[in-house]
């Protein structure tokens, strides 16, 4: 092979490496060389070639052609006597010699030509003969059918069905077997003079190729992008030019001086096929005929995409990376055309990655190191202009004759000029691809594809329009009548002649042969699946997501209520599928817009078409959010994919993009009223959503919610019954073994269409396979229904395997079966007017058969109404019952015809057995397309029916469809799959009877069928019910089962037929392993952003392949996302309110949303509510009888009244039912029934849910636009300036300063007093006492807070109703951060560090010192100021992070129930409670809690008695207003962790302060289970992880070994005493109460444990304790005025136990022998207990006695 190219190859080591590769490649089919041309083979394996041709085609021999012995003499049979003989004449005697009948008119009939037969005995005489042309060979020598059809000119005969037969009338004189291929020899035509002449030669495999012509010519070029000529931007001015006809052109004189005699009828048929012209590049200008040239710019877009770089590797200046040069592709190019089998097609994608493959192998060390680039450093040219055509010579050179290359050194004109020389002269008749290289000197290389193979050049021609172009092509062709030569030509394919003719002899025959059963059954729709509610919850997850982040875009808090549309594609089936789901789901009953939906009518409201009356439904939609901004309203767009075709854009509309919509979609959904609607939330629907997925895509990736994958085994999870059955699951049964593939196509129909093809090329591919196709059913129909003298097997040799097996299967089972249940047979025909001739085609033959009863046949036509036959619909429902969509087809038989553009989202029911989708094009090779296609086939099956069959196959996938081994076909077309059907049987497919129910129930979005019992009465029939639950029913009896064909194979999915283009695309596999349309551009209205891109991977999720299209596809022009560019200095424009629903087809994503609606309602619902403690005060008892001191009506208290009221020191509040009771003078606990366990205070606190009012407090998940400033988050404001003050004070008790920081926005400084503006924080200002203003609240509030920084309560905006405030959270150091995070509008008052793991106690200390000191600064300032320092305000308000609302009681209110309650604002409540008149002689006041108990009704548990007063004296919790001026002296306890609001009340109490409590207004508390100071971890300290520590733990013995832990000592005091028994005597003695002095704790309520408190401080006020015998002393951080003397006027019993409580063991003894209590109590050694904590962590001692 190199000797013939010796002398031309330079001595470089590239080259002698590049040709050695290239020569061992073309010699080896397994051996890839490396690594120029590694991995550049397809999947699919090429036939070994053989001089050009295949070596497996079928060619016949001549017999001694290459032999040199003589021709033995033909025996030809005796002529019957009486007849002619002499040559040149027939057996009639006629004359049959072309010079005889040069002039005569000659009658031939439709389709047959006269051709001119060669006798052996008068080899110059030739004899005229009207042949069928269907039995003659094209120009190339192909497509001629086997057999013979000829008449007799000479005396009319016809019908001469074999040459031998015709050669014997004819007298033709014979010297071998006679064949047609030999003796007939010459078209013959009339020329100008109207004398019959002869003509070219015919082409009999390969004879006479210089007669013929190409059969179609497609041009594809490529320039180099930095030569001049045409651009991508210059297409009009491409279609100018070649539209121009030069007759200089050097390649005219080709196509117009073509004179030669015997030509012109080849040269007539050859201009006869169409073409078109669309090209870029420096194309010379044609002319002639110009329109049968068709350029395309596929090759070219394609060079230049792989010769763009990505950005990465040009940010380092230079590199040793550079693309593929120009000579390198094109050599590619060849070498990837010579892999293409003969039936094989050109893809972009494939040839694309061919370069990238090359590319990156040859720079996979640089692209490892491109950060440390060598500068200087190049890589040598692999190829030179020289050198590319003979290497690209060489590489064509194994192909034959399928791949030529034409090297042209002058211009790419004289390339083109001799290429359609060779074309019109016929060298190129086996040719499929002429590659022209141009190598001009001093010019870039140029080169141009001629696509000459017929069938390459129809697929690319018609991939070249979109399906819009090609639907209004097909259209056209029938309207104009062309398409009549190919109907009569396929009819008269049929057996035994015309089918029309013997349907009319087999009419009345077959009229009326059967009358077939009316059994009714009925449909029911069963309950969502239980992933359908995950999916549903996955979006209510993402809304809330929406509403959570801190854009602000959703407030679902504001929203009350849900309103939705659902858009879905104009089909009114859809329509009314889309209405039949929700009407039977229940969303509309559950979201209150229809309580009484009694119809289907009245849902039809809530769905609309996308068609030109969806505007007027948007529009109002708009109107209605505009007027309820309260409602949040879904628009929900299903089948998303469809129309994505942008509106208008530069003057034109979007039609010419693509065929889906018309851009109204665009001007709908992304309208400037949508979009800025707060309350509309848009959710796409789709099962192909790449083309919503692009780099300038609308749906933020974070709004994503995809179905789960069984991929992954997420279904698994949720228990799903059901396996969904898609594409990789129809891919996985071509490649089991186990029996007939789901998913195959049809050899005999592909050969026939081929071959009809390439005969009638001027008719689009889908006419042609259409009528095949429609022929094909004819036929098998006749064939099955039996027609007498219909011939059997010879009819079947006019169809195919699968049609026959399809018919049979439609008739058998609807014969078979008692009731008559049947399958459904899809034939899908996207042209509505093919759909619509193949319909009336079928309906006719079905009646001219007597068919009419035993199946329907369907027009599916989108823009219509489902429409079937009377008798068909009575089969199904009722008279007056009309089917709307193909759900309710179940078990019908029939054939529907769906037709249409693209799916659109109808469902089929459960019955379909067969989706013929043998005529949709395999030219469109786009994902989205293609698969929506294969999703007709989308079936779910039941888990239960499968056994243990591993996931990807479903049941009985190796058995039998439903047939018997007697009924079922004994073969298939697909030869090399090789599959023959498995061991039959219905065990495999069907459990028995009684598990019938559940296997018609695997899929909720289809309806289940329950087939009827015949013996049940009529009156029982009824209607689509609209339970969603799954209605028992008897099963099929076994008869009826055995019998039944549709009840065996429902759990099957159907069989899927594709063209076997498509089969080979989709069944082959990329190097990643993932079939090989995946790889495919992903939707028509999209395009690659590089070709430097990755391969899908087979382990990529549906989120990961969603980046993966974000990243790489870039929307064209006409895309509507296209003119969504991101602002300067922005990545993205996301629409904050768009969600993005993602799911395989027919898996149940319209349950799914229609789920998410109901949860949203009810979530909006939810979130409207709070659950509100709703509990009744405790310790009450009828025996304290209270006389009405105050009138009801009162507003304020009155001083002197109020301290006539006795102090209540029972605690009430419920939330302290497990608080050891307070002693309080004649009150005596109810001890009835059995005390409640410790736990139980805590698990069943009752809650109610209440609405929250306009006036409620909310979290930091509220964002309403009224209170975006107030807390901080609307962006406007998002740059809040915060500043750091310290504040520091001193105390006593603390006995060092105390250095607080507040963190204060710079819009609250006016609250503050500085030295300076900027400078050191002075004082908090306070009002005056005697300032009043409506619209402001003088109290600061304090809010302590830990734990919520989400769920505290601190939005007091709508509490306040708008008034004035200085309210300040009170945070722990380490939470600092986040409060700021998520509360940047606020004050904040951060405590010191030490206080990190302190209690309310410390922050309420640190809260009350703060302000009287601030008090103090405050008076200081007024008395600089020239004020009295008397006059400045001294109230604080201490309140608890979960109060939510507040009420007050309607004195005005006369109901029979007494008065009652409403919600008012904080502001109200504080402003009443502020112009109390002498409230600065108050100590400390608040409110009550709130209880649903009515504070009006009777007694009952006290409730009359207790809120008969207005006002009160008691314990106040949770809602304080603390006068810090007159408690100067009484401090919280900074130690403590609980019930710090009951010990300080009682110790304000005995300093003889006055406390009051409005009874007429109360607090409402929501349930926040996160966070606050209740929730006490108690750890060990050696381990940081939680463990379970009793409470015997938390204390032990002075140095001893013990577990030490690590939580303070004051809460393991206090958590210990809580659970511990130490005071025996005091169980359930409430006569005999514990003595608390100076303090109060929790001594635990389980055993009934009583404390009474008393104060050792002088004056102070204490209950009479005159006659009591304690039963214990508990002395714990006492005062000072604590004495001997002091404790003698206490008696207590004897073994009364005592506990003293120090903070050291020095001071426990110090305290023994000062206050004498050795006197009269015992102590041991081993009564001395100290907290479980280590000494660093400072424990607390205590020691216990008994009294003597």
């Amino acid at each position: 092979m190199g000797n013939s190219y010796a002398g031309q190859l330079r001595t470089t080591r590239f080259e002698e490496v590049l040709h050695n590769s290239i020569e061992a490649s073309l010699r080896s089919n397994t051996v890839v060389p490396r690594p120029v041309f590694s991995q550049l083979y397809l999947e699919a394996k090429q036939p070994t070639l053989h001089n050009g041709r295949v070596e497996n085609e079928d060619e016949e021999e001549e017999d001694g052609s290459e032999s040199n012995s003589p021709p033995v003499p033909y025996k030809m049979k005796p002529t019957p006597e009486g007849c002619c003989t002499t040559e040149g004449f027939c057996q009639a005697g006629r004359d049959l010699r072309l010079s005889s009948l040069v002039s005569e008119p000659q009658d031939v009939p439709p389709g047959f030509q006269l051709v001119g037969a060669l006798s052996a005995g008068a080899p110059d005489t030739l004899l005229v003969c009207a042949v069928d042309h269907r039995f003659l060979p094209d120009e190339r020598g192909c497509n001629a059918l086997l057999g013979f059809s000829g008449n007799c000119i000479g005396c009319g005969e016809k019908g001469f069905r074999y040459f031998t037969e015709f050669s014997n009338h004819i007298n033709l004189k014979l010297s071998t077997q006679p064949k047609k291929q030999k003796h007939l020899k010459y078209h013959l035509y009339r020329n100008n003079q109207g004398q019959l002449v002869r003509g070219a030669a015919i082409c009999w495999k390969g004879l006479g190729k210089t007669a013929g012509g190409s059969s179609a010519l497609t041009v594809d070029s490529y320039i180099s992008s930095r030569h001049k000529g045409w651009s991508p931007e210059s297409s009009a001015g491409a279609e100018s030019a070649v539209k121009t006809p030069l007759s200089s052109s050097s390649s005219s004189s080709s196509l117009t001086n073509w004179t030669k005699p015997g030509r012109r009828a080849q040269r007539e048929r050859e201009r006869e096929r169409e073409r078109a012209c669309v090209c870029h590049g420096s194309l010379p200008r044609l002319s002639g005929k110009v329109s049968d040239v068709q350029v395309s710019s596929l090759l070219q877009s394609c060079y230049q995409n792989c010769q763009a770089l990505p950005s990465v590797y040009q940010h380092y200046g230079p590199s040793p990376i550079q693309p593929l040069s120009v000579e390198m592709q094109i050599l590619l190019t060849v070498y990837y055309l010579v892999q293409l089998g003969p039936d094989q097609v050109l893809l972009i994608e494939d040839l694309e990655q061919i370069f990238m493959r090359s590319w990156r192998e040859s720079h996979l060390s640089e692209i490892r190191q491109y950060q440390q680039p060598q500068p200087g450093l190049s890589l040598p040219q692999f190829l030179t202009p020289s050198q590319l055509p003979w290497l690209a010579n060489l590489a064509a050179s194994s192909c034959g004759e399928g791949v030529v290359v034409l090297g042209e050194k002058v211009s790419m004109a004289l390339g083109l000029s001799d290429t359609f020389s060779r074309l019109m002269e016929g060298q190129l008749a086996h040719t499929n691809y002429v590659v022209i290289i141009c190598t001009a000197k001093g010019q870039e290389t140029e080169s141009c594809m001629v696509v000459t193979g017929q069938h390459q050049c129809r697929s690319l021609t018609e991939g070249m329009f979109s399906p819009s172009d090609s639907l209004r092509e097909i259209s056209q062709q029938l309207s104009s009548g062309i398409t009549q030569e190919l109907t009569t030509f396929c009819n008269s394919l049929g057996p035994e002649g015309d089918v029309d003719v013997l349907l009319e002899s087999a009419a009345v025959e077959n009229r009326s042969q059967l009358t077939p059963l009316s059994i009714k059954y009925r449909v029911e729709w069963r309950e969502v699946r239980p992933i359908q509610l995950v999916v549903a919850r996955k979006l209510l997850s993402h809304v809330c997501a929406i509403a959570d982040s801190s854009t602000q875009n959703l407030d679902l808090g504001s929203f009350d209520r849900v309103h939705f549309l659902i858009c879905v594609p104009p089909s009114e089936v859809t329509f009314q599928q889309t209405v039949l789901h929700l009407w039977n789901s229940g969303v509309l009953q559950n979201l209150g817009l229809e309580q009484d939906c009694l119809s289907q009518r009245e849902a039809e409201r809530y769905v609309v078409k996308m068609d030109q009356e969806a505007r007027a439904r948007i529009d109002d939609l708009i109107q209605e959010a505009n007027r309820n901004p309260n409602t949040l309203f879904i628009l929900v767009h299903d089948h998303a994919h469809w129309d994505i075709i942008l509106v208008y854009v530069h003057g034109w509309y979007g039609a010419s993009g693509g065929d889906s919509g018309s851009g109204l979609v665009d001007s709908l959904l992304n309208s400037c009223q949508i979009r800025d609607a707060n309350n509309i939330l848009t959710l796409y629907v789709t099962s192909f959503p790449f083309a919503l997925q692009t780099q300038h895509t609308r749906i933020s990736p974070y709004n994503e919610i995809h179905w789960p994958s069984a991929f992954n085994n997420e279904v698994d999870l949720y228990l799903e019954k059901t396996q969904y059955f898609g594409v990789c699951e129809l891919l996985d049964s071509t490649r089991s073994g186990s029996g007939l593939p789901l998913l195959r196509y049809d050899s005999s129909f592909e050969s026939t269409a081929s071959v009809l093809e390439e005969r009638f090329p001027k008719l689009h591919s889908a006419v042609i396979r259409t009528q095949v196709l429609i022929q094909h059913y004819c036929v098998a129909m006749m064939a099955v229904s039996g027609r007498s003298g219909s011939g059997g097997r010879s009819q079947h040799k006019h169809t195919s395997v699968e049609t026959l097996e399809i018919v049979q299967s439609l008739l058998s089972a609807a014969q078979r079966c008692p009731s008559h249940h049947g399958h459904m047979v899809l034939l899908r025909l996207p042209s509505l007017a093919l759909a619509g001739w193949a319909h009336q085609r079928l309906v006719r033959i079905r009646q001219r058969l007597g068919l009419g009863e035993l199946f329907e046949i369907i027009l599916g036509n989108p823009s219509q109404t489902l429409s079937i036959g009377q008798s068909f619909t009575e089969r199904i429902k009722e008279t007056d019952w009309v089917p709307r969509t193909y759900l309710e087809l179940e078990a019908l038989p029939c054939i529907l015809i769906l037709s249409g553009a693209d799916p659109l989202g109808e469902s089929l029911p459960r019955s379909l057995k067969y989706c013929d989708l043998r005529v949709i094009s395999s030219s469109y090779l786009q994902r989205t397309a293609l698969e929506q296609e294969l999703g007709l086939a989308a079936y779910l099956v039941r888990v239960e029916s499968q056994g243990s069959q591993p996931h990807g196959h479903a049941p009985g996938l190796g058995s039998d469809l439903s047939e018997s081994d007697s009924d079922k076909l004994n073969s298939t077309d697909n030869e090399e799959e090789g599959g023959e059907n498995s061991e039959r049987s219905l065990k495999s497919v069907l459990q028995p009877t009684r598990t019938f129910p559940d296997s018609i129930a695997a899929d909720p979005l289809h309806p289940h069928t329950t087939p009827q019992d015949p013996h049940r009465p009529p009156n029982t029939q009824r209607r689509l019910s609209k339970s969603t639950s799954l209605v028992s029913s008897s099963p099929l009896p076994p008869s009826l089962l055995q019998g039944c064909s549709w009840a065996r194979g429902v759990s099957r999915p159907p069989s899927l037929l594709l063209p076997r283009g498509l089969y080979d695309i989709i069944k082959a596999r990329d190097g990643s392993g993932l079939p090989r349309c995946t790889s495919f551009l992903p939707h028509r209205s999209v395009t690659w952003a590089s070709s430097f891109r990755p391969l899908l991977s087979k382990m990529m999720t549906c989120t990961e392949q969603s980046l993966y299209y974000r990243q790489w596809t870039i929307p064209q022009p006409h895309h509507m996302d296209s003119s969504n560019r991101p602002a300067k200095g922005r990545t993205d424009n996301f629409h904050p309110r768009r969600l993005l629903l993602s799911g395989p087809p027919q898996v149940g994503k319209t349950g799914a949303y229609l789920q998410f609606l109901g949860i949203l309602s009810r979530m909006l619902i939810r979130l409207m509510e709070v659950d509100i403690y709703d509990e009744e005060d405790i310790n009450f008892s009828g025996q304290l009888e209270r006389v009405q001191c105050q009138p009801t009506c009162a507003s304020w208290p009155v001083t002197d009244t109020l301290r006539g009221i006795p102090f209540d020191y029972r605690v009430h509040n419920p939330r302290y039912e497990d608080i050891s009771t307070v002693y309080c003078p004649g009150y005596y606990p109810n001890t009835d029934g059995i005390p409640r366990r410790q736990e139980d205070v805590y698990l069943r606190r009752r809650t109610a849910r209440i609405k929250l009012s306009k006036y409620a407090a909310y979290n930091t998940y509220h964002h309403c636009e009224q209170c975006h400033q107030y807390t901080g988050f609307n962006p406007a404001y998002q740059m809040y300036e915060l500043t750091l003050h310290a504040f520091t004070f001193s105390h006593l008790l603390l006995g060092e300063d105390i250095q607080l920081y507040f963190i204060i926005p710079k819009s609250k400084h006016h609250y503050f007093s500085f030295s300076q503006p900027g400078g050191q924080l002075e004082s908090m200002r306070l009002p005056l006492t005697s300032d009043w203003n409506p619209d402001c609240i003088k109290s600061p509030i304090f809010t302590p807070t830990t734990g919520r920084h989400e769920h505290g309560l601190f939005n007091l905006y709508h509490a306040m109703d708008g008034a004035a405030h200085l309210h300040i959270l009170v945070i722990k150091e380490y939470e600092m951060a986040v409060y700021k995070k998520y509360w940047p509008n606020h004050i904040m008052l951060v405590l010191p560090t030490i206080f990190n793991g302190a209690g309310l106690g410390a922050a309420h200390f640190l809260i009350k010192e703060l302000s009287y000191n601030n008090l103090e600064l405050e008076r200081s300032r007024r008395v600089e100021g020239g004020g009295p320092p008397a006059d400045v305000w001294p109230f604080i308000i201490l309140s608890d992070d979960s109060c939510v609302m507040w009420n007050a009681v309607d004195l005005d209110s006369h109901s029979s129930s007494g008065p009652v309650e409403r919600n008012v604002s904080l502001k109200q409540v504080l402003q009443h409670m502020e112009a109390c008149p002498d409230l600065t002689q108050f100590g400390l006041c608040g409110i009550r809690k709130w209880s649903s108990h009515s504070p009006g009704q009777g007694q009952g548990s006290g409730g009359g008695a207790r809120h008969r007063e207005p006002f009160s004296r008691g314990h106040l919790h949770d809602f304080l207003l603390l006068n810090v001026d007159l408690t100067q002296g009484i401090q919280f306890n900074q130690n403590r962790f609980t019930c710090d609001d009951v010990d300080f009340t009682l110790r304000v109490h005995s300093a003889g302060l006055l406390i009051c409590r409005f009874n007429n207004f109360s607090v409402m508390k929501k349930q926040i289970s996160i966070g606050g100071y209740h929730t006490f971890i108690i750890k060990n300290k050696m381990t940081d992880v939680p463990t379970s520590v009793q409470p015997s733990q938390y204390i032990c013995a002075p140095d001893s070994k013990h577990p030490f832990l690590a939580t303070p000592a004051q809460l393991l005091l206090e958590k210990y005493l809580q659970h511990s028994s130490l005071f025996p005597l005091s169980t359930c003695n409430y006569t005999h109460p514990i003595l608390s002095v100076d303090c109060y704790l929790n001594l635990g309520s389980v055993i009934g444990v009583t404390v009474c408190f008393v104060s050792s401080r002088p004056r102070s006020i204490n209950i009479s304790t005159t006659g009591l015998l304690f039963s214990g002393l508990l002395l714990c951080f006492w005062d000072s005025f604590v004495t001997p003397g002091f404790l003698k006027n206490f008696h207590f019993l004897k073994g009364a136990v005592l506990c003293v409580i120090c903070a050291d063991r020095s001071s426990l003894r110090q305290t023994v022998v000062r206050l004498e209590l050795e006197d009269e109590w015992r102590f041991r050694l081993s009564d001395e207990f100290q907290t479980a904590n280590a000494k660093e962590d400072r424990p607390l001692f205590f020691l216990t006695g008994k009294h003597i």
